[in-house]
């Protein structure tokens, strides 16, 4: 922690850990999905947010949960952008855009976001080009496999070191793209090819990660790995999700990616002076 992240205007201040509210438009989404899918309803949920104490708001308008369909590129960009253009100029923060597609990409810079925040860290083809081309910090996440079959037997001899070997090599593909290393965050994917052990392991080897030097962004909330450890459904989850939000913090993350806002704060105003 310790530096700024200029997001198009818009500034991360990670001297102390930040939080990510999300904010799904998708129809299927494991959590939310299609609470959000009109645009006064996701002006107001961002607003909420916002006023919770999230520090940035991650705007998906695609399912990556594990199963998820794919939408075409045309579905995606009606849904994110006419709220990315309203969110701008709407709340203080910063605004990100989960996206993989390099035309989206291209158009939530248009419409002024702040951040991209990809879950394939820019492998699909042009993506690389796009994020060097808007000149916006990214972040890179490790997903093994696609969406509708990450979860198949995933396998690892050591995942930290493996998550971190390509949390590496994709950051360098970056820098060697033109995307300077201050504009980098990286998150390890908890659930995004990976199991409870996996999960597990990852969580306890953070420090391991942050050593890269990276802001680590982490995303835990309500996944499968707190309803396995709580026994929890989803809408159930906000206590082990917290928990784990603090300990990700504890252990080297400079950003939370979640859905319960403000109890997520108010636990981190408590660590903060510890850290």
């Amino acid at each position: 922690m310790g530096r700024a992240i200029d997001c198009a205007g818009k500034t991360l201040d990670l001297s102390r850990p930040l939080v990510m509210g999300i904010l799904n438009i998708t129809p299927d989404s494991f959590s939310d999905g299609g609470h959000f899918l009109s645009l006064n309803a996701a002006c107001r949920r961002a607003v909420q947010m916002v006023e919770d104490g999230a520090d940035i708001i991650d705007v998906g308008g695609e399912s990556t949960r594990p199963g998820a369909a794919t939408v075409s590129a045309d579905e995606e960009l009606r849904r994110v952008v006419p709220v990315i253009e309203a969110l701008v100029g709407e709340v203080p923060v910063p605004i990100s855009v989960d996206t993989s597609r390099p035309e989206v990409i291209r158009a939530a810079a248009g419409a002024g976001v702040g951040l991209i925040n990809d879950i394939r860290a820019l492998r699909r083809p042009g993506a690389l080009a796009a994020a060097a081309e808007v000149a916006l910090p990214v972040c890179l996440m490790h997903m093994r496999g696609e969406p509708g079959t990450m979860q198949e037997a995933p396998h690892y001899d050591d995942v930290v070191a493996e998550v971190g070997a390509f949390l590496r090599e994709r950051a360098a593909c970056c820098e060697a793209a033109g995307i300077p290393r201050e504009q980098l965050l990286v998150d390890p994917g908890f659930g995004f090819g990976k199991n409870l052990s996996h999960n597990l392991a990852l969580l306890a080897g953070l420090p391991r990660l942050a050593d890269f030097g990276w802001p680590l962004l982490v995303g835990l909330s309500r996944k499968s790995m707190i309803g396995a450890l709580t026994g929890r459904p989803v809408a159930e989850r906000i206590h082990g999700s917290v928990t784990a939000a603090v300990l990700a913090v504890e252990r080297g993350a400079s950003v939370v990616r979640v859905h319960d806002v403000r109890p997520t704060v108010e636990a981190l105003r408590v660590l903060a002076p510890l850290l």
